[in-house]
């Protein structure tokens, strides 16, 4: 980004696009939503070389930066990880689905019936360190429950996160989603977290931190 103004505007376009897709996720049904997680998975497990390249540079990267061995191995991916990533898109497949569910149901004097029904948050901001993995995990969990979301990922993991988030953009368009329903912040730029924690005016709905004590004392 050249300035703080054209960051601010990524940020915006980011939420007015993921606002869009709300109303065509929460219209998409249990069927829908699965076709696209399997498509997702079928993706992961066909672009395991690719993924395997890109996580390189990103080790490379780490190593060059002084990266601690502990975190080093929660960056690496090899061909068991990116298959174990698919299974457990598969396994969020599996779930039921939360949407429409009912909590509670009861008559009111003036014979009245009102049911409490579980219906998608909206747009959810997930902020994450280096585990390549939380990209499929955060954007599979939000599919199923009918959330769009924007993923910011750290920068150590930015060339896995791209690919994996890839897998997810092309399994949308595939089945018909808007791909702005799974989006990634385009920039590592730390002022796009705080972006983010502003709600991008009033776009985001809920911000999820996965990672340290820092980030979540942040949030």
């Amino acid at each position: 980004m050249t300035n703080k103004n054209d960051l601010e505007q990524v940020m915006l376009d980011l939420g007015a696009k993921a606002r869009a897709a709300t109303h065509h996720l929460a219209e998409a049904d249990t069927d829908q939503k699965n076709a696209v997680l399997q498509e997702a998975a079928n993706q992961l497990r066909a672009s395991c070389a690719a993924l395997i390249i890109a996580n390189a540079k990103d080790m490379e990267n780490a190593k060059a930066s002084g990266v601690n061995e502990a975190r080093l191995d929660r960056i690496l991916l090899d061909e068991a990880r990116i298959n174990a990533i698919a299974n457990a898109v598969e396994t969020i497949i599996a779930l039921p689905d939360p949407v429409g569910v009912a909590l509670a149901k009861w008559q009111v004097p003036s014979g009245l019936n009102i049911e409490r029904r579980r219906v998608p948050l909206g747009v959810i901001g997930i902020i994450y360190e280096s585990r390549p993995n939380v990209t499929a995990d955060a954007a599979a969990l939000c599919l199923k429950s009918g959330n769009v979301v924007i993923l910011r990922n750290s920068s150590e993991i930015v060339e896995s996160a791209r690919l994996i988030h890839q897998c997810f953009t092309q399994a949308l368009a595939k089945i018909g989603l808007p791909e702005a329903c799974v989006q990634m912040v385009p920039t590592s730029d730390r002022k796009a977290v705080g972006h983010l924690l502003q709600g991008l005016n009033g776009q985001i709905d809920v911000i999820v931190p996965r990672g340290g004590r820092g980030l979540v004392e942040r949030v």
